[in-house]
């Protein structure tokens, strides 16, 4: 079968995604994997499929390169935006569901095939902390941990340590993100699940990472900024009776290319 496949990138993060909204293609675990392979497939950090909903603009299935269905991705769910808009399903607002709940996206500016999109992320009332370490939930569980020097950390090796140790085997491993903070600004390196290695960019992983800060600094800035390896990401929330919420992720977006794979 042949299959009409499109290309973008949300920091570096990259992704495969497909139009289904005809019910043309049915993937198995194995063919996504395929597909996701950067030697012998198109290569990518994850595919997306965009489907019919009744009650919103579209719907968002998201899967991890290694053909897994996996949680939500933030840096998918604005580039599954700008798809929407390349496709004509939307303008410059909307309303997706995807495997955690009901999301707002909006397009801030669009200048040929690049984007910069801002998505509501779910609120987050629990956050663990262990000395300089933190565990929570954005959509996507993620570790994070502090450290002073981010060129020196080793990023595969720990990270691999973290999301297969004992401590995260009850919820099937976690990302884990490696964070060294540099004039207010966070350094920001992630080993993703589901990837098995280090990824350019994790949109839910950035957002975990600014709660994180704000509560290891004890203060709820307005908004913060992270750089990652594939570009910079920005995070903005507000923070009542001890729920953060208004939690919006907002970042480059860019179209690569189109293919028939």
């Amino acid at each position: 079968m042949q299959i009409t496949t499109h290309k973008y990138h949300g920091a570096g993060n990259d992704f495969i995604l497909i139009d289904n909204r005809e019910s043309k293609y049915s993937l198995d675990t194995k063919s996504i994997a395929k597909m996701c392979e950067r030697r012998y497939g198109i290569g990518a950090d994850g595919l997306m499929i965009l489907d019919n909903s009744d009650d919103y603009d579209f719907t968002m299935q998201y899967f991890n390169s290694n053909g897994e269905e996996g949680s939500m991705c933030g840096n998918g769910g604005r580039c599954i935006v700008a798809f929407a808009y390349d496709l004509g399903i939307i303008k410059d607002k909307t309303t997706f569901i995807a495997v955690d709940g009901v999301h707002y996206a909006e397009i801030n500016n669009t200048e040929d095939n690049s984007f910069d999109i801002s998505l509501n992320m779910n609120d987050v009332s629990k956050i663990e902390n262990n000395n300089n370490t933190y565990y929570l939930d954005t959509g996507s569980p993620h570790h994070i941990e502090f450290v002073d020097d981010i060129s020196q950390t080793e990023v595969y090796n720990r990270g691999k340590e973290i999301r297969y140790s004992q401590q995260y085997e009850p919820i099937n491993g976690t990302n884990v993100n490696f964070i060294e903070i540099k004039q207010g600004i966070l350094k920001i390196r992630t080993y993703e699940r589901g990837v098995e290695d280090e990824t350019h960019a994790c949109g839910t992983g950035a957002t975990a990472a600014a709660l994180a800060y704000a509560h290891y600094i004890k203060r709820y800035c307005k908004e913060i900024t992270l750089e990652a390896l594939g570009g910079t990401l920005r995070v903005k929330f507000d923070f009542d009776d001890g729920i953060f919420h208004n939690i919006i992720l907002s970042g480059p977006v860019k179209r690569i290319f189109t293919a028939k794979y």
